[in-house]
């Protein structure tokens, strides 16, 4: 199927300090887009790829799991690796699950961590039900487009196929066990009022990682999509002044965007 138009993948290959940026469940790099072109306007090198499943029609992420997002964002950080001298991982809701995972699991790697709205678990009672539902519903109502800022909407599915939600449960609860193995750096931004992923998903996080460097953000005037909600230009400036205070060497102009 063919990438809906503003789901594309971004790249831009500026200078030794690269930043990965990974998307939400059931949205698309288009949630990210401003945030990422921010970063490259400042010599970041930046990656937001588009994960598995997403960006075409949700019947597309039915067929994928956790093992494919994870995966994909994981060969990402090897190759943002190859050409950058410091990396630093980021993500929004379970994009941020994801980049927890890879500060688990690759260590010095990874310099830094900038999470928005992390998930830590499929909640509601029909999150235990996902096992046998999900063999029976083939979906269930969309989470996209959970933004306070009028006329403002998330490129995402309006359907969340519960195979690929019951994945994510899944990859979830593992991850919760492997958090204690992020000792890097973290800055963690939460919105104050989020439809999607309540506040105790953070407090979660925030009890669980090893990391002694922490940042806890509250955005006051958005809801789950903060990357595109009023807090977006204080989510891209927060994040940078991050990756500036550990990679002081950013600043570098690089080469034009890819798209």
């Amino acid at each position: 199927m063919p990438v809906l138009p503003g789901a594309e993948p971004y790249r831009h290959d500026g200078g030794e300090v690269g930043v990965l940026l990974c998307h939400g469940f059931t949205g698309s790099p288009q949630s990210l887009r401003p945030w990422a072109e921010h970063l490259a306007a400042h010599g970041l090198s930046v990656s937001l790829p588009l994960l598995p499943g997403h960006g075409t029609r949700w019947e597309d992420l039915r067929a994928t799991g956790w093992e494919d997002w994870y995966a994909h964002v994981d060969r990402e950080l090897f190759q943002l690796s190859e050409r950058c001298e410091r990396v630093f991982v980021a993500g929004l809701s379970m994009g941020g699950a994801l980049a927890l995972r890879l500060a688990a699991k690759h260590g010095e790697r990874v310099a830094g961590v900038v999470v928005v709205n992390p998930a830590n678990r499929v909640h509601g009672l029909a999150a235990h039900a996902l096992p046998v539902v999900r063999h029976l519903v083939p979906s269930t109502k969309g989470i996209a487009s959970d933004i306070a800022k009028g006329a403002t909407t998330e490129l995402g599915y309006d359907r969340v196929p519960l195979h690929a939600a019951h994945s994510l449960r899944r990859f979830l609860r593992m991850l919760d066990g492997e958090l204690p193995q992020v000792m890097q750096p973290l800055l963690l931004l939460r919105s104050a009022v989020d439809h999607v992923v309540p506040a105790a998903d953070s407090a979660r996080v925030l009890s669980r990682v090893s990391s002694t460097d922490v940042t806890e953000s509250v955005l006051e005037q958005s809801y789950h999509v903060a990357t595109l909600d009023h807090d977006a230009d204080r989510i891209a400036e927060e994040s940078l002044a991050f990756v500036d205070r550990l990679a002081p060497r950013v600043g570098e102009e690089g080469t034009a965007p890819v798209g």
